[in-house]
């Protein structure tokens, strides 16, 4: 409705989002400065109430940036919608669904882990020994001899068949902006699948994606997709537009999102702390993505609220910094 002669005079709009801006204040104070993403939206309608970038920066008082400032790397381009990180334990997700559905009595077998594990004549390491342990103590514990021995098991073929369905490989839309497309590498090499199945190797993830991803396994195989514009109106309020409701993403079986449900709660209640989140009975997974010698781990922390009452899905990734759950999850808490 724009006019060169008249200007919105001649048939602008007023432009109504689904943001709330109480959370998106919340939510970049959470960041305290650091780079990274937070995102937050209802499973069951689709409305995005927090999309945070950062760094960022007042429009109506921009800084003067200059070519090679690190302070503001990456601050023209929105990281929840058009960015795609080395998603770390956050993959494990993926691994687990496969493996529930692929490898038959694998949530009644018990593991062991003495802290490392050789594959394909490489050595794949857990921060800790976690010794014997069953299927959900295996992802409370972020065990990586675990979950890499899985991924052997399953092959890189089955494990990007699993990303895909997940909605993490292809790029989405948002209100008709494109979002970022994930990456899967299938390898022939054992040692690389490994690493794959725990969210390193050649693994990408884009925020939106793991998000939405993790509303569907709340929703126990289906959500609806995220969206970000309410409504159009005439300037003078009048004439009201609707954008439209977003559609609906569907996943694995419903058995297999229970059984990731309850396997992400008890992450919460035996690892991350219930005290963290009060009364709300959140789901989630952390992820700690390493990123090259020199350089601190990305620092994730994704999940959902499992409740009909307040049915929020959520992301919060923190570049380099640090262990997912104390650095990610603080900002998600």
């Amino acid at each position: 409705g724009y006019s060169l002669l008249t200007g919105t005079a001649g048939g602008g709009g007023r432009v109504y989002l689904t943001l709330d801006s109480r959370l998106q204040t919340a939510a970049y104070e959470a960041l305290n400065g650091a780079k990274g993403t937070i995102g937050v939206y209802n499973y069951q309608t689709g409305e995005i109430l927090c999309m945070v970038s950062s760094p960022s920066f007042d429009p109506a008082d921009p800084p003067e940036i200059r070519d090679g400032d690190t302070q503001y790397d990456g601050v023209y381009l929105n990281r929840f919608l058009s960015s795609a990180f080395t998603p770390g334990s956050v993959f494990k997700v993926v691994t687990a669904a496969a493996a529930l559905e692929k490898l038959e009595g694998v949530a009644s077998r018990t593991f062991h882990c003495s802290g490392s594990v050789t594959i394909g004549g490489d050595t794949i390491t857990c921060p800790y020994v976690h010794g014997d342990m069953d299927f959900y103590g295996a992802m409370a514990n972020s065990c990586n001899c675990v979950f890499a021995q899985l991924a052997v098991e399953l092959g890189g073929d089955t494990l990007s068949s699993y990303a895909q369905q997940a909605g993490l490989l292809d790029g989405g839309s948002v209100s008709g902006i494109d979002t970022a497309a994930g990456t899967y590498v299938i390898s022939e090499n054992d040692s690389e699948v490994g690493w794959s199945g725990v969210g390193q190797y050649e693994d990408l993830a884009n925020p939106c994606a793991l998000m939405t991803m993790m509303g569907a396994i709340a929703g126990r195989g289906s959500a609806r997709e995220p969206y970000l514009l309410d409504k159009v109106t005439s300037m003078t309020g009048t004439a009201a537009r609707s954008t439209g409701t977003s559609g609906t993403m569907h996943l694995w079986n419903a058995d297999t999102c229970q059984a990731l449900a309850d396997m992400l709660r008890n992450n919460v209640t035996e690892t991350y702390g219930q005290s963290r989140f009060g009364d709300l009975p959140v789901c989630a997974k952390s992820g700690t993505a390493e990123v090259g010698q020199g350089k601190a781990p990305h620092s994730w922390f994704a999940g959902f609220v499992d409740s009909n009452d307040l049915p929020l899905a959520f992301v919060a990734l923190v570049e380099n910094g640090g262990g997912g759950s104390a650095g990610a999850g603080s900002a998600a808490a």
